[in-house]
């Protein structure tokens, strides 16, 4: 059995995968397989934080351009993102696991508050510990929310589940001459202006040294292989 190389792990999952391949809402086929493919890891000694987006939901961005003043069109957002939350916390406990939803702003009696103490106490516990609400502020995307987690929890590594399997040269959806990366430095994507994450995230893994792997969450038994050390995305350092 290979020695598992990130003890410690926060988990970014966008909320759009959660709608599988419904576009919208949340899939219950998608969301049973990725707790079962985080469970499987925390059943191995794997400590596992999430932050999930909301999109799948709500996306405060696209609201704006429909009328709704980006404010209250963030709240939205952030409360989408408990409400998927809440969701991974029922499959994960469905799934014979332990889970607990800690938000950035008061929500009882549906989720605890945040605290990095509470949080770091969960997981030494065998909690899969869901951060919600994202960093409790508009303007500000679950991506840093996620870098932002990742540091308080002292995480070995930010791990952003895609659908793609890295980074590349360009999109390689839309250009079949893209290339992957297998490494990349923190000035290279700056310089290169690869998409990792939004600025104000990345700036914040940058500047406190939080390696960021980006990988295809879709395809079964991955998370395992990168959480053991296989290099199955880009790995950003």
């Amino acid at each position: 059995m290979s020695e598992i190389k990130y003890k410690r792990i926060l988990l970014k999952l966008s909320g759009e995968a959660l709608a599988g391949g419904c576009g919208y809402g949340i899939d219950a086929p998608t969301l049973e397989e990725f707790c079962n493919e985080i469970l499987g890891v925390v059943r191995q000694g794997v400590q596992v934080g999430i932050v999930v987006g909301g999109g799948n939901i709500f996306r405060g961005i696209t609201g704006c351009k429909k009328g709704v003043e980006r404010v209250k069109g963030d709240s939205m957002g952030m409360l989408a993102t408990t409400i998927n939350g809440i969701a991974i916390q029922s499959m994960v406990e469905q799934l014979g696991g332990k889970a607990k939803v800690l938000t950035s702003t008061l929500m009882e009696p549906y989720a605890e508050r945040f605290s990095s103490n509470r949080a770091i106490t969960a997981l030494e516990e065998g909690y899969v510990v869901i951060f919600s609400g994202g960093t409790g502020n508009p303007f500000f995307t679950t991506d840093s929310a996620a870098a932002l987690r990742s540091l308080e929890i002292k995480a070995d590594i930010l791990l952003k589940g895609t659908r793609v399997d890295g980074i590349y040269t360009a999109d390689p959806e839309k250009d079949p001459t893209a290339t992957r990366y297998d490494n990349v430095t923190y000035d290279e994507v700056i310089n290169k202006k690869l998409k990792v994450m939004d600025l104000t995230a990345f700036a914040l893994c940058s500047e406190n040294n939080m390696p960021i792997m980006v990988f295809d969450m879709t395809k079964k038994g991955t998370l395992e292989k990168v959480i053991k050390g296989e290099n199955l995305g880009t790995l950003v350092k």
